[in-house]
């Protein structure tokens, strides 16, 4: 193991947490067989060695419906093997979706919040998670009814800080209603140069509030959207060209940029992935750099 780097940080609610984090997804579904476990490993190794210290991950992330679970366990295990300090790595999970032969569904229960909390406890090894987020709305009770049950678990000290994902304005403020002001620790939306109409209005709305705006698939996706980003926006291909970076790499700076609350988590399912997307965490884009690549959500 390499001497861990330091990153530059920034905050989710009372934790510190670097500016970028490890989307652990990839390892464990998407496009192709999940990562061998030794490849797994290593992918989480080079986020941490490269200063990372937030992995983000969830229940249902896994190859099939029976074995719910796969993501946290191979996060559990990598910590548990890695030389670092454990204790400044910040461990995000979510629940509140379902998995079973018959398909999925959402379940914002305090029952079945509950027994997912627990789970993901005993799956990735701790007593007390740092981060839990209500990974979708369930559209059958009041939004409100699913943020309550996540603050009884902070009451408890299960959770540290209490997020909400795939969330809108509306419910962020039922959120910060139910939480408290500066309650409300963190929103992971899906965000991109490619999908942004229906969370720039949120990426905004958290800056406004202090609350981290949490990006998920930051580059595009797994379908190929993150590899090709670069195709699709010349501008990014050329500043990338110009710096001699990836243009992945460009991507991450840029959207770090759009306020000191946006905290990316690019996925990966190779230590090479993560090792580029994390110099990201220190690459200065110039005024004009910005201007050109903010034409994309203009």
């Amino acid at each position: 193991m390499t001497a861990p780097q330091t990153a530059p940080t920034r905050r989710i609610g009372s934790l510190t947490a670097s500016v970028l984090g490890l989307g652990a997804m990839p390892l464990s579904m998407g496009r192709g067989e999940p990562a061998p476990p030794e490849r797994a490993t290593a992918t989480i190794h080079a986020a941490l060695d490269a200063g990372i210290t937030l992995i983000d991950t969830a229940d249902i992330y896994a190859p099939s419906w029976d074995t719910m679970g796969h993501n946290e366990q191979l996060v559990a295990e990598a910590l548990r093997t890695w030389g670092g300090d454990r204790s400044s790595v910040v461990i995000a999970s979510k629940g509140g979706i379902t998995r079973s032969a018959e398909g999925g569904g959402r379940d914002g229960s305090p029952t079945y919040l509950r027994a997912a909390l627990e789970k993901s406890l005993r799956d990735l090894d701790v007593d007390v998670l740092d981060l839990y987020y209500w990974h979708r709305p369930d559209r059958s009770i009041r939004y409100a009814e699913g943020v309550e049950v996540l603050a009884a678990f902070q009451q408890e000290g299960l959770i540290r800080e209490v997020g909400i994902s795939n969330a809108n304005v509306e419910e962020i403020d039922v959120a910060r209603d139910v939480l408290g002001e500066g309650g409300l620790a963190a929103v992971q939306n899906e965000f991109s140069p490619t999908f942004f109409h229906t969370s720039l209005r949120e990426l905004r709305h958290c800056a406004e509030h202090g609350i981290a705006f949490v990006p998920w698939s930051p580059l595009g996706g797994t379908g190929g959207g993150a590899s090709a980003v670069g195709e699709r926006f010349p501008q990014i291909q050329r500043i990338a060209e110009a710096r001699s970076v990836s243009p992945q790499q460009v991507v991450l700076a840029w959207e770090l940029s759009l306020s000191e609350h946006v905290v990316p988590i690019p996925g990966a399912s190779r230590p090479e992935s993560i090792a580029d997307s994390a110099d990201a965490m220190t690459l200065d884009l110039g005024s004009e750099d910005l201007e050109q690549l903010n034409q994309i959500i203009a």
